[in-house]
């Protein structure tokens, strides 16, 4: 049995320690906001924050993450910064499919959390590695900036 801090919560988990996060958490969770994209980082679509730094979740074993804090799609509106994010993405209206947007949400916040007036050379750096099939860059930097306007 691993202890994870999940969302703020203290969770048991019957996993091996090679198991990636992604499905420990999609699994054996239930935490089903973080996507399966490519399982090779890449894409970005499973990413989450780890104690504050965003990651792939999809080749990230379990077992390296006890002892630190694992933040989800499903709590960062929790945060006042998490909330800013989700509405500018709602008032630029920047998702089409929604597959990619958790995870683009995820490196936002993580973006924002270390460079509250990032320009664009700043955003382009911290949302690579998240890919987009609809392309929706250019809504995903004028939300990014509205958060930072704000």
């Amino acid at each position: 049995m691993l202890t994870l801090s999940i969302n703020g919560t203290d969770l048991e988990v019957d996993a091996p320690e090679d198991m990636p996060l992604l499905w420990v958490l999609r699994d054996l969770l239930g935490l089903t906001g973080s996507k399966y994209g490519c399982g090779i980082a890449q894409c970005g679509a499973c990413t989450v924050h780890l104690d504050g730094q965003a990651a792939r979740s999809c080749v990230l074993p379990v077992g390296e993450v006890k002892g630190r804090k694992v933040v989800t799609i499903e709590s960062i509106g929790n945060s006042e910064l998490g909330q800013q994010v989700q509405q500018a993405w709602l008032e630029d209206e920047v998702v089409q499919c929604g597959y990619c947007q958790c995870g683009q949400i995820m490196s936002a916040v993580a973006l924002l959390e270390k460079n509250r007036q990032p320009d664009d050379q700043a955003i382009d750096q911290g949302m690579a590695g998240n890919l987009c099939r609809c392309c929706t860059y250019t809504r995903i930097r004028s939300a990014i900036k509205r958060v930072a306007q704000a």
